[in-house]
C-alpha cells in the first residue's frame, strides 16, 4: 500500500482525512461501464470535490478518463498543468476578462447565453482562431442554458455563418435523484430534440445520477461527480459505488461529568446520567457543521438527534454544539481501551459520507467540498490504476 501524507503534520494535526484513490477508480470504472457506448468523463469541480486535482487527475487519466468539467477557468488551468492533452470543459461560460486564458490553457469554455457565444465569437474571430466550445441548453433546470428554442435557432444560424465551432451540446438534470419525477423524462425528450440538431458533435445529458437513470440518458458522453466520491447519487435503493473518504478525529481530552451538568455553548443539553465526555479536535471551522449539533441549534426537519461518531463497535451520541475547533461526544459505553487509541470516526465505513450530511441537515457533496484545510490527509493507493 502505498501512502501520501499531504496538508498538516500527522504529528500535530487534529483529524486525519483519508481518501482510497483505488476506490475512487473502481467507481470511475464502473461509472464508465454503465455509461458505455457513450465516453465517461469525470467533473474535477471545487478542487475535485475536495479531494485535490492534484491527485484525482492523475488517478482518472491512468485509469483512461480523457475528458474532465470544472466550473471556472482557474480550475482549468490546475487541471491543464497535470493533463497536458485532456479535454477541459469550463461550465460556467466565458466572460470578456477569461477569454483570453480560455485560449491559452486550451480550454472550452461551455457557452449557456447568446450574449457568450457572440462574444467567444467575436473573440475568436478578431484573432483568426477556431477554439472550440461547448453549448449549454436549459431544458427545465433554468439555472444556465439557452432555451431549446434558442438552441435550435442558433443552430440554424451557425451553419450559415460559422460563428462558433461546438464540439459538444450539453444539458443537465434538475431532478436526477428522483428516479420517478415527470421532469426527467420531460428534460430527456427536450434534450432529443436539441442533439438530433447538433448531430454532427457529441451530446451530453447525464450527471452522475442520469447514468443510474438508464440508456435513454446517456448519449454520447456522462458527466459523473459526486458518484466518483463515493456520494449517493440516487435518492433510492443502496449506494452503488465504493466509499471514498473517511475522517477521524483526535480526541483532546476525555473528562466525567455528573449527572445535571450542562455541555458547551449556551448550556443547550442536560446530561440525564453521569457521563464520560470525549472532546475531540473538529469543528465546524474545519467543514464539520454545526447544524449537526446534537442539541441547541434550529435543525432541519429531517435531522433528529444530531451527529454520532463511532468507537470501539458502536456509535457514540454528539452532544451539546459543535464549536469552531471541538465537538463533544458522549462515550459512558465505550471501553478504556478503545479509548486509549485516541481516535473517533466521523465518516467512513461506519458512518457513511451522505449519513453524516443528513444528520447536519445537508447532502453529501456540501459536506465533502467543505472540509478544511487543517486535516493530515493521507492518500491511500493498493494497485496501479
Amino acid at each position: 500500500m502505498q501512502v501520501t501524507s499531504t496538508g498538516a503534520d500527522p504529528r500535530l494535526a487534529g483529524a486525519r482525512l483519508t481518501i482510497d484513490l483505488d476506490a475512487l477508480v473502481a467507481n470511475w470504472r464502473d461509472l464508465s461501464e454503465r455509461s458505455s457506448p457513450a465516453k465517461c468523463a469525470a467533473v474535477v469541480k471545487a478542487d475535485a470535490y475536495g479531494l485535490g486535482v492534484e491527485h484525482v487527475v492523475p488517478v482518472l487519466m491512468k485509469a483512461g478518463c480523457e475528458t474532465f468539467f470544472v466550473a471556472l477557468p482557474e480550475e482549468g488551468v490546475a487541471v491543464r498543468r497535470i493533463a497536458p492533452k485532456a479535454d477541459i470543459f469550463i461550465l460556467n461560460g466565458v466572460h470578456a476578462q477569461s477569454a483570453a486564458t480560455m485560449v491559452e490553457a486550451s480550454l472550452i469554455p461551455v457557452l449557456s447565453g447568446i450574449e457568450q457565444i457572440e462574444l467567444w465569437a467575436r473573440f475568436c474571430r478578431e484573432r483568426w482562431l477556431h477554439a472550440p466550445c461547448a453549448i449549454g441548453v436549459d431544458t427545465g433546470m433554468n439555472r444556465l442554458g439557452l432555451t431549446v428554442e434558442e438552441a435550435l435557432a442558433f443552430r440554424a444560424r451557425n451553419i450559415a455563418d460559422h460563428l462558433v465551432s461546438p464540439v459538444l451540446v450539453m444539458s443537465h438534470l434538475a431532478c436526477g435523484d428522483a428516479p420517478d419525477h415527470p421532469l426527467n423524462k420531460q428534460q430527456r425528450e427536450s434534450f432529443q430534440r436539441v442533439a438530433a440538431a447538433f448531430d454532427d458533435i457529441d451530446s451530453s445529458l447525464a450527471n452522475s445520477a442520469g447514468i443510474f437513470l438508464g440508456d435513454g440518458f446517456l448519449f454520447d458522453v456522462t458527466r459523473p461527480g459526486i458518484a466518483l466520491y463515493g456520494g449517493r447519487a440516487s435518492g433510492t435503493g443502496q449506494n452503488p459505488v465504493r466509499p471514498v473518504v473517511s475522517l477521524h478525529a483526535r480526541i483532546a481530552q476525555i473528562r466525567q461529568v455528573p449527572k445535571g451538568e450542562t455541555v458547551s455553548y449556551g448550556a443547550t443539553q442536560t446530561l440525564a446520567r453521569d457521563s464520560r465526555i470525549a472532546t475531540v479536535s473538529v469543528g465546524y471551522a474545519d467543514g464539520y457543521p454545526r447544524a449537526g449539533s446534537g442539541a441547541g441549534v434550529p435543525l432541519r426537519e429531517a435531522v433528529t438527534d444530531g451527529q454520532s461518531g463511532f468507537i470501539d463497535g458502536r456509535h457514540v451520541p454528539l452532544v451539546g454544539r459543535i464549536t469552531m475547533d471541538l465537538t463533544l461526544f458522549d462515550v459512558t459505553d465505550v471501553d478504556e481501551e478503545s479509548l486509549a487509541e485516541g481516535w473517533i470516526e466521523l465518516i467512513g465505513p461506519n458512518i457513511p459520507l451522505d449519513e453524516a450530511a443528513q444528520a447536519a441537515g445537508t447532502i453529501g457533496y456540501e459536506l465533502l467540498t467543505s472540509l478544511g484545510k487543517r486535516y493530515e490527509r493521507r492518500y491511500l493507493k493498493y494497485a496501479d490504476a
